[in-house]
Parts: C-alpha cells; sequence; structure tokens
C-alpha cells in the first residue's frame, strides 16, 4: 500500500510563492512517474505538472508553464511543486499523485494512489 500525504497549501496574495510537498511511503516510490493535479470548485481535476521515476523530465500544463516547477527526492520519497506568480485561478485544492509506470500522465486515470489534498487560495 502506498500513502501520500501533502502539505504546503495556504492562502497567498497573487503574485506571490508557495511551495508543495508530498511525503510518500512504500519502497517502490522511485520505481513511478509522479503527478500534481487540482480541482477547483465545481470543475474537473486537472493536471498541473509531471516528473518520471528519475527526475530527468518534467511535464507541465500550459496554464503553469514557466511559473510552476516540479522536483523530487527518490531517497527522500518527496515530490514537491514550487509554485510562483501565482494568480487567483491558481485556487484549487491540489492533489499529489502517483503514476502507473515511470512516466507521468495527464490523464487522472493514468495514477493509481492519491493523497488527500491540500487547499491552495490566491487572494486578488
Amino acid at each position: 500500500q502506498v500513502q501520500l500525504v501533502e502539505s504546503g497549501g495556504g492562502l497567498v496574495q497573487a503574485g506571490g510563492s508557495l511551495r508543495l510537498s508530498c511525503a510518500a511511503s512504500g519502497r517502490t516510490f522511485g520505481r513511478y512517474g509522479m503527478g500534481w493535479f487540482r480541482q477547483a470548485p465545481g470543475k474537473e481535476r486537472e493536471f498541473v505538472a509531471g516528473i518520471t521515476w528519475s527526475g530527468g523530465s518534467t511535464y507541465y500544463a500550459d496554464s503553469v508553464k514557466g511559473r510552476f516547477t516540479i522536483s523530487r527526492d527518490n531517497a527522500k520519497n518527496t515530490v514537491d511543486l514550487q509554485m510562483n506568480s501565482l494568480k487567483p485561478e491558481d485556487t484549487a485544492v491540489y492533489y499529489c499523485a502517483r503514476g502507473r509506470t515511470v512516466v507521468p500522465g495527464t490523464g487522472p486515470y493514468e495514477y493509481d494512489y492519491w493523497g488527500q489534498g491540500t487547499q491552495v487560495t490566491v487572494s486578488s
């Protein structure tokens, strides 16, 4: 069983920064791609960023490219999301998820374990 626990959410003004962290249990953490998704009220869950098992490749939604950075530390079983230049439209619950393969996909069905989520609120 894999457990994912997110932290680092909160309230920030537009233009500010937050760093989300996801701590994973399980010895197979390093063999899977990881991703961050978000879900705003009334909207579907959407892909934000993904990283391969080695950390060598990263992927971003167009809406966050250039502002967000995903990283991972396989020795510590953590994956982080640095969010800069935040906008009110970034407001959502952010979820960490483990991919089914070494390369992360962009669809929620491509992930098998999810955290409980952490709220990010960006005020204008």
